[in-house]
């Protein structure tokens, strides 16, 4: 996403410059009435953006001593490629099963939702359901702060402000800034509680999945306009303003909960006797990567599982079974990641078996 600057308040640019906003300490507030005056200003000196909010318990800064703000698919450093594709296997996997669950139960919605990745993507991120590509942030300055002080242990929690194009649609996409922008109010059905109380939108980088120039440009710091520490104690809201509980932040009754939390399940769930959507998508990355960095000994040009697949087979003849099995397990891993709906936990047990023991004879 491209990176901007914004324009600080008089009291800010005291504190901190728009280049090092990200790596100096936040400037601190003490009320909710304080916070609100400091970003009406910023709104006033930002007119060409749209300011968006987000609060956390902490400040997570990255090697720089930056606050960092990577979509969770991104999350971790160092980031192998093998691992960014079990991720959005997973995900994938799990779009599937979200896509399955809204036609079974007849879930006003679901024709966009199969049309739409940004739209699966949106549901299952802000569900926590698995890592996309996706990061959250709110218009509501009230909302933010709420979920800053939601089971925050610390003395103090931190408020980001954001300067973001503006939206058109209930799904906007900026060629000039990199820049998707969904409304989650305008794309989850009505029986999807939570995003209705807690004023959602989500951001993420246009056009850009496992390929990137550099991992930075995935990160939300780069619309990073102000840093705010607030105090964690009651205090902070003072006369006629309230924190939203947690039970407005986190609804009884939302259908679409209980079915996120099933797809989690099946995704995750590892249990005796059985197996995992994700513990063979991991498995299976690790045996890839292996495979292909074989290959890439006897012939440089490699770049699919296939073609390392067909060159080990020719130079590598004692492991010629392993090799082939490997082969032929490539149209389950497709059925499993595409229609995994369509997969028994006996057959996925037994899959994961053969590629364990592929995994030994050829030491990955």
């Amino acid at each position: 996403m491209r990176k901007i600057y914004g324009k600080l308040t008089k009291e800010l640019s005291l504190h901190t410059t728009k280049k090092t906003v990200g790596s100096d300490p936040g400037y601190k507030i003490n009320t909710f009435k304080e916070l609100v005056e400091q970003v009406a200003n910023l709104a006033h000196k930002n007119k060409d953006y749209l300011l968006f909010y987000r609060g956390q318990k902490a400040d997570y800064l990255n090697k720089a001593g930056s606050s960092t703000f990577y979509p969770t698919i991104y999350r971790g450093d160092p980031l192998t490629k093998s691992e960014l594709e079990y991720r959005f296997d997973l995900l994938e996997s799990a779009s599937q099963m979200l896509c399955h669950q809204f036609k079974i139960k007849k879930i006003d919605g679901y024709e966009e939702l199969v049309r739409k990745k940004y739209v699966q993507w949106s549901i299952l991120q802000h569900y926590e359901v698995t890592g996309t590509p996706l990061s959250d942030v709110t218009q509501s300055l009230r909302v933010a702060c709420s979920f800053a002080h939601l089971d925050n242990t610390n003395d103090n929690a931190f408020i980001y402000v954001f300067g973001l194009p503006y939206y058109t649609n209930r799904i906007s996409i900026n060629s000039e800034h990199d820049l998707v922008n969904m409304r989650l109010l305008s794309i989850t059905p009505p029986s999807a509680l939570r995003p209705y109380f807690q004023e959602g939108f989500l951001i993420g980088t246009e056009d850009i999945t496992t390929e990137y120039l550099t991992k930075n440009e995935l990160d939300l710091n780069r619309r990073l306009i102000a840093k705010f520490e607030i105090p964690n104690n009651e205090k902070f809201w003072g006369k006629g303003f309230d924190k939203i509980p947690r039970s407005a932040l986190y609804p009884d009754g939302d259908e679409l909960q209980v079915i996120c939390e099933n797809i989690k399940e099946n995704l995750t769930a590892t249990v005796v006797g059985s197996g995992s959507i994700g513990r063979f998508l991991k498995k299976w990355n690790k045996i890839e990567d292996k495979i292909i960095s074989r290959a890439k000994r006897h012939m440089d040009n490699v770049f699919n599982l296939r073609s390392a697949l067909v060159i080990l087979m020719k130079y590598e003849e004692n492991n010629y079974s392993a090799y082939k099995e490997m082969d032929h397990l490539r149209r389950f891993r497709n059925t499993l990641v595409h229609s995994p709906d369509s997969v028994t936990d006996v057959e996925l047990r037994k899959q994961i078996e053969n590629l364990e023991k592929i995994g030994e004879l050829i030491k990955a």
